[in-house]
């Protein structure tokens, strides 16, 4: 079962190195307050085995973002510029590893 402590480093590694682009503004996601909530999310697949580039995209699909003050929501994965999806599952593998 995680840990808070486990929960939280994860956000920390997410929030420091996984931006949303916005118009070229690297939004950084503890900036944004996504960090945790998208830590708690991806958490069980580090903690069950079944960590994949598919769990992982269907995750950040469902996982949306509210733009305009809240009158639209649109999918996590429309402002991750695919460097930020590699960089996201490298660090979510080594995470694993070093658990």
């Amino acid at each position: 079962m995680a840990s808070t402590i486990e929960i939280e480093a994860l956000a920390a590694e997410i929030g420091e190195n996984i931006y949303l682009d916005i118009a070229n503004w690297h939004l950084h996601l503890a900036e944004a307050r996504l960090h945790t909530p998208l830590a708690e999310k991806l958490f069980p697949l580090i903690e069950d085995d079944e960590l994949s580039e598919d769990a992982v995209s269907k995750i950040l699909d469902s996982t949306t973002i509210k733009i305009g003050g809240g009158k639209k929501s649109l999918p996590m994965t429309d402002f991750l510029p695919m460097k930020c999806q590699v960089n996201l599952m490298d660090l979510l593998e080594e995470f694993q590893q070093n658990r």
